[in-house]
């Protein structure tokens, strides 16, 4: 049993220096081993690698194995659309740089609040609709990256919807910007199966300090970071699928052995990981929120602690996390609303210099 797809946004370059120089040769011997391990589900998106994603597709999938041998996802980028006509303009560009008549699996790609008004104002959930009942996706659904709760409202509006894609990893199942776990449990709730990005976080997860790494190495010495974090994934009962955007042939022989899901024990392991992680944290918040209380601008001062610290230890997932600042900014304070009182810091248990802390919170969120 192996749930693992291959995303295609992290493909080869050849030792040339010349941008988007991506070594197919190599990613045909990828494939090819993929797909001799019984695992058959490819995903790409029209904006992955400027298109060189499809290319890779067409070429080194499509060309090569025979239709029924694999599936394969791409996502419409509804947030380029103009019209309700533009989704049919970048559907067929996206079948034919594929070298396809249709999709396994065909999304709206990557919504959040804003993409999804794109999305409701050219009626992109009819063009799903349409393309399913046409026969050129089976199944449909969306990438998302926002707040559970605006995922339970789409949800509730669009239950034609056959999955969600998701963000999860064991670093962010309980993380504040993020919500991974919040948003499985709500596509869990409305039904739906839930398709996996990112379950390594980036690479993120197959590097850990030396403590976190001791820890998993004394359970099992034979597994690598990487294989407890899709093993951790993989445990999720509604996940279909999880992508790993694999570059190296030895990525896919390790990622594609013989899985089964996580014990009691080793989830609680992975527990003492992501605390040991998160402990390198910019602000050390308890969330006692006494701060709150005495806050005359009513500004979710821990809220945006938690924000902060995410953000500063992944400052290039900001795009994933500025969605959820701004919900919690809405209806209170914002950091930059702070007037320097310093009342919330007379209340602090911690001692910290909260004011401080804001603007360095405001620097980041509002620029």
């Amino acid at each position: 049993m192996n749930k693992l797809g291959f995303g295609f946004l992290r493909l080869p370059l050849r030792d040339t220096g010349v941008k988007n120089d991506f070594d197919f040769e190599a990613v045909n011997e990828m494939v090819d081993l993929f797909l001799s391990r019984g695992n058959d589900y490819f995903d790409t998106a029209y904006t992955y690698l400027d298109g060189f994603s499809e290319q890779g597709i067409r070429d080194c999938v499509v060309r090569r194995h025979p239709r029924d041998s694999f599936r394969l996802c791409d996502k419409l980028p509804g947030y380029m659309c103009r019209s309700y006509e533009d989704c049919e303009k970048y559907f067929h560009e996206e079948l034919t740089r594929c070298g396809v008549d249709c999709f396994d699996v065909f999304m709206l790609h990557w919504l959040n609040q804003k993409n999804y008004d794109i999305a409701e104002q050219y009626d992109e959930f009819r063009f799903l609709r349409e393309v399913k009942a046409r026969g050129q996706a089976k199944k449909i659904g969306f990438s998302y990256h926002d707040s559970a709760s605006l995922l339970d409202e789409i949800l509730t509006k669009h239950p034609e919807v056959d999955l969600v894609q998701l963000q999860i990893n064991y670093l962010d199942w309980e993380s504040p910007g993020i919500e991974s776990r919040k948003c499985y449990e709500t596509c869990v709730r409305h039904g739906k199966k839930v398709y996996v990005m990112e379950p390594i976080k980036g690479g993120t997860l197959s590097s850990l300090p030396a403590e976190a790494e001791a820890l998993l190495r004394a359970r099992h010495p034979d597994w690598t970071p990487s294989d407890w974090a899709l093993r951790f994934v993989q445990s999720l009962p509604e996940v279909e699928i999880c992508l790993s955007g694999m570059n190296a042939l030895s990525q896919v022989e390790q990622n594609t052995r013989p899985f089964e899901p996580l014990e009691a024990d080793e989830l609680l392991l992975l527990e003492q990981v992501r605390g040991i992680i998160e402990r390198q944290t910019a602000v050390p918040c308890t969330g006692c929120r006494y701060c709150v209380t005495h806050c005359p601008k009513g500004i979710l001062i821990p809220d945006y602690f938690k924000l902060y610290n995410e953000i500063s230890r992944y400052p290039a997932e900001g795009w994933k996390i500025k969605p959820t600042f701004e919900q919690t900014a809405r209806g209170h304070g914002r950091p930059s609303d702070c007037i320097t009182c310093r009342a919330c810091e007379r209340h602090c248990p911690q001692h910290l210099p909260i004011s401080d802390y804001m603007k360095d919170v405001a620097g980041t969120f509002d620029k």
